[in-house]
C-alpha cells in the first residue's frame, strides 16, 4: 500500500478528541514522514474565526500532548485550513463543496470527531452536498466509537453510512484496536507454542479484562449521562479485546478474516444472567489525600443521577475451547489506581507430592496495555536455601518502560492505516452489530433501570464477589477485589 494525496475534513476540529489526540498524533507522524504527501486539513467548527486561531490552538495541543517533539513548525502548521459553520446548516456544507473542488486529487476524508448524537446529521447533509459516493476517486468517512446507544440506533447509523460511502471507505474507530499491545495479543498467543497449546479450558481457570481508571468523567458529564460505563466501554473497547482474547487462529491476517473469527466468539456468548452484572456510582471520597466530589455532583450530571460508573460482568463463551471459564470484565471511574490490561489465571496442578502441604499461588500471565505495555508471568519455584518451600516468582517484560516516547500512540497507527486504506484495525459493522445483538438484553432492563447501582466511594474499590482479592495482589496489575 502507499500513501496517496488527499484532504483530511475534520468535524469537531475545536473539540477535546481532535486537541487531545489527532493534532499530536499527526504531528508525530509528519515528524516521521508518514502523512500523505500534499495532505491538507480542513478544520470545520462553530467556535473559531479562521485558520490562524485554528493554527494557534494545534500548536497549543501539540505543546500539552504530543510523546514526541513539542516544537510545531511554520511548515506543519500551513496544512491547517478552516471553515466556520454549523452541522445544521446546508449552506456550510456548499461551502465546503466548494472549497473541496479546487484540490485535484479528489481524495477526501471525513473525520466526525463530534458528539455521537450529530453523526446521522453530518452525513446526511454530506450527502445532500454530493460529498459522498460520487464526491471523487475516494470518499473515505471515520466515525468515533460510541457506534449507536443500541442495537436499533446503531443499524440506522450504518445504513446511513452505506446509503453514503462505500462499504470499505467506512473506517469504524475503536482507538483500543490501535494500541500496540492489542495488536500483540495475536502474536503472543499464536506465534508462541508456550501459551497457545494452554490457551483452553483445560488450563485456564478465568480471565479477567480491566480498563481502570482514577479520573472522573470531568467536563464529559452530559455524554456520560446518556452513555454511562457500559454503553462507554464495553460494547466497543472490551468486547474487542475479549474476541481477540478468544477467537480462533484466522486463516490470514486481512480485516475480514480476523472480523470473522471475532463474531463467531461474540455469537458464542452466553446471555447474561443479572447476577452477573454488577453496576455501581463512585459518590463523594478522597483521592490522592484530596477530597473529591461524587458523581452527581459532576457538571452536567443529574443530581438523582441512576448513571453506572463502574460495571463488572461475568460472561462465559459457550463454545467447545471456553466452555466453563468465565471472562470476568470490569471498567470504571474514581478507582484508587488505574490501568488497562487482561489477567489470565492458569488451574493449580494437582495436590500431589509436596504441593499439599502448600498453598500454592496461581500462574498468571498479564498482559498490560496501558500506561505500561508489556508481559508479566508470575510461575512457583523453590524457594532459595529451602529444602522443598515454594515461592511464586516473576517475570516483567516492558516495552515501553525505557523509551516510553517511542511507543506509537493508537491514534497514530489508525491515521496512517485510514490514509493508506487498511482496514485491519477497524471494527467491521458484523462485529458492533453482534456485539449490540448481545448488549441490548441488559439495556432492555428498563434502560439498566433493574439492576442495582451501588454506590462507592471515590478512591476505593467497589466490592465484586467474584473477582479475587489474592489474585489481584500477586500481580503488578491493579484489579478490584472483593473487600
Amino acid at each position: 500500500m502507499t500513501y496517496e494525496p488527499c484532504t483530511l475534513v475534520l468535524f469537531g476540529a475545536t473539540g477535546h478528541l481532535a486537541q487531545t489526540k489527532l493534532y499530536p498524533a499527526l504531528h508525530n507522524l509528519y515528524l516521521e514522514g508518514l502523512l500523505p504527501e500534499g495532505l491538507t486539513v480542513v478544520g470545520v467548527g462553530r467556535r473559531l474565526a479562521n485558520k490562524e486561531e485554528l493554527q494557534q490552538e494545534v500548536a497549543r495541543a501539540v505543546a500539552i500532548h504530543s510523546r514526541g517533539d513539542k516544537e510545531v513548525s511554520e511548515d506543519f502548521l500551513s496544512l491547517f485550513h478552516y471553515l466556520q459553520f454549523d452541522l445544521n446548516h446546508e449552506e456550510g456544507f456548499k461551502l465546503l463543496r466548494n472549497y473541496l473542488m479546487r484540490y485535484n486529487h479528489r481524495r477526501f476524508l471525513f473525520y466526525l470527531a463530534i458528539a455521537p448524537a450529530s453523526f446521522p446529521i453530518a452525513v446526511e447533509q454530506l450527502q445532500k452536498a454530493g460529498l459522498t459516493k460520487s464526491a471523487g476517486t475516494w470518499p473515505r468517512i471515520a466515525v468515533e466509537k460510541p457506534f449507536g446507544r443500541d442495537l436499533d440506533s446503531a443499524q440506522s447509523l450504518n445504513a446511513k453510512l452505506k446509503a453514503s460511502f462505500p462499504a470499505d471507505n467506512i473506517y469504524r474507530i475503536d482507538h483500543y484496536l490501535g494500541k500496540e499491545m492489542l495488536q500483540n495479543i495475536l502474536v503472543l498467543r499464536f506465534a508462541n507454542s508456550l501459551f497457545e497449546p494452554l490457551w483452553n479450558n483445560r488450563y485456564l481457570r478465568k480471565i479477567q479484562l480491566n480498563v481502570l481508571e482514577s479520573g472522573s468523567v470531568a467536563d464529559r458529564g452530559s455524554y456520560f449521562e446518556q452513555a454511562g460505563a457500559l454503553r462507554d466501554m464495553i460494547p466497543s473497547h472490551l468486547m474487542q479485546l475479549l474476541a481477540l482474547l478468544a477467537m480462533e487462529p484466522p486463516a490470514s491476517l486481512t480485516q475480514e478474516a480476523i472480523a470473522s473469527e471475532k463474531v463467531k466468539v461474540l455469537r458464542s456468548l452466553s446471555p447474561l444472567k443479572n447476577e452477573n452484572i454488577l453496576r455501581g456510582q463512585y459518590v463523594e471520597g478522597e483521592l490522592g489525600g484530596k477530597k473529591v466530589p461524587g458523581y452527581r455532583q459532576e457538571p452536567g450530571v443529574s443530581p438523582n443521577s441512576e448513571v453506572e460508573t463502574f460495571v463488572s460482568l461475568r460472561l462465559f463463551v459457550n463454545n467447545f475451547r471456553w466452555a466453563q471459564v468465565p471472562f470476568l470484565i470490569t471498567t470504571g471511574k474514581r478507582l484508587p489506581q488505574e490501568g488497562a490490561g487482561v489477567i489470565v489465571e492458569f488451574k493449580t496442578p494437582p495436590q500431589v507430592l509436596y504441593f499439599g502441604k502448600y498453598d500454592l499461588e496461581p500462574n498468571l500471565l498479564v498482559i498490560k496495555i496501558q500506561p505500561q505495555e508489556g508481559v508479566f508471568l508470575q510461575f512457583n519455584a523453590k524457594k532459595l536455601a529451602s529444602k522443598e518451600q515454594i515461592v511464586p516468582v516473576q517475570m516483567d517484560y516492558c516495552q515501553n518502560c525505557a523509551f516510553p516516547n517511542l511507543s506509537p500512540r493508537a491514534y497514530e497507527h489508525l491515521l496512517r492505516d485510514i490514509f493508506l486504506g487498511d482496514g485491519a484495525l477497524f471494527a467491521s459493522w458484523e462485529e458492533i452489530e453482534t456485539a449490540w445483538e448481545f448488549y441490548d438484553q441488559v439495556l432492555s432492563l428498563s434502560d439498566l433501570g433493574k439492576l442495582p447501582l451501588k454506590p462507592y466511594r471515590a478512591g476505593s474499590w467497589p466490592p465484586v464477589p467474584w473477582l479475587e482479592e489474592d489474585v489481584c495482589k500477586s500481580t503488578i496489575f491493579p484489579c478490584p477485589s472483593q473487600n
